[in-house]
């Protein structure tokens, strides 16, 4: 997928035509050409449905892919190819300058530390901070994220937490030595609505302090819309469509843009109204001839159904990989 002309001094994460293929029994290509770019600053949204590549491209970026994963292309930080680096190299950046938020924190946290001893690994392990003075820096990171009582709350383990709190320690253990980037894995998906709006407020203020990107990973179009200022729209593994995300939600040119948005729910629109996506998406080892999206898309013809549609660039300056872009706008 092409991405917007963005100059390279602006960039601090480019990932270009990344391909990631899971073997087994069968090769699965889950992750089929995908680019995109970050800037200082900038939260950029990943959209689509759960099994669409999203979370592959994530653990890609970190390296943190079953052993044995095909991964090609490009993943650059600051222009330094990280697929290219030494193992040893990619670990030290991977967890300090680049660190993620898993989407289950229960999973993502050990169960047998104490959380305060889990974030004060990071600055012992990253740092060489003495563990005392580790200790510290984690009591005081507890606090940041907003958790009362924050030094008997560092003596507590998993378990002894709820679901906020334990995704508050999951982001404290990320943003402890100031990544520059930041990607984050559906971090509001298992928690209630005003969990959901303090956890989102939480990430931008942390982010602000050291002007870090964040690349937000989600099927909520609600929760981007809060947060981030660029989409890409991804299907079957694939990028179909990227842009502002204003523009994406005010004027999507992709048909499944515009199926994901016909099916959020809206205080105008009756429950009757509320539009779905017909069918299933794809086997990624079994793709259609054609376009990924064309079984489940209304706009579809004989073209869409035999020939794979090249991304391009509109004059608003989405890219969209649909042969029917102009034609769709608007409906």
């Amino acid at each position: 997928m092409e991405r917007p002309n963005t100059s390279l001094l602006d960039v601090l994460l480019d990932v270009e035509d990344l391909r990631v293929t899971f073997r087994g029994a069968r090769e699965v290509p889950a992750v089929r050409g995908v680019s995109f770019s970050l800037a200082p600053g900038e939260t950029v949204a990943v959209l689509g449905e759960s099994g669409c590549g999203k979370t592959a491209t994530a653990r890609a970026v970190m390296d943190l892919l079953e052993p044995g994963t095909e991964v090609t292309g490009r993943i650059s930080y600051r222009g330094e190819d990280l697929l290219a680096l030494p193992a040893a190299r990619r670990r030290a950046l991977c967890g300090s300058t680049l660190a993620m938020v898993f989407q289950d924190a229960q999973t993502a946290l050990n169960p047998s530390f104490p959380v305060g001893d889990q974030i004060a690994e990071m600055f012992r392990v990253h740092t060489g901070t003495a563990k005392k003075a580790a200790r510290e820096r984690a009591v005081e990171l507890i606090a940041k994220v907003g958790i009362p009582d924050a030094r008997r709350r560092a003596r507590q383990y998993p378990h002894q937490l709820s679901g906020g709190m334990r995704q508050r320690v999951a982001i404290a253990m990320a943003v402890a030595l100031g990544p520059e980037v930041l990607l984050a894995d559906e971090p509001t998906t298992a928690l209630d609505v005003t969990v959901q709006a303090q956890i989102l407020d939480l990430l931008r203020e942390l982010l602000d302090e050291n002007d870090s990107a964040l690349l937000l990973i989600t099927h909520d179009l609600a929760v981007a819309a809060q947060v981030a200022s660029r989409g890409v729209v991804m299907y079957a593994g694939q990028v179909v469509e990227t842009g502002p995300l204003e523009r994406l939600y005010r004027a999507p040119r992709h048909p499944y843009t515009i199926a994901l948005l016909e099916s959020v729910p809206v205080l105008e629109r009756r429950v009757e109204d509320l539009g779905s996506i017909p069918g299933a998406p794809p086997d990624p080892a079994a793709l259609p001839e054609g376009c990924a999206f064309a079984p489940r898309c209304r706009f579809a013809d004989e073209l869409c159904r035999s020939v794979v549609p090249e991304p391009r660039e509109l004059p608003e300056g989405s890219v969209v990989a649909c042969h029917h872009a102009e034609a769709v706008a608007g409906v």
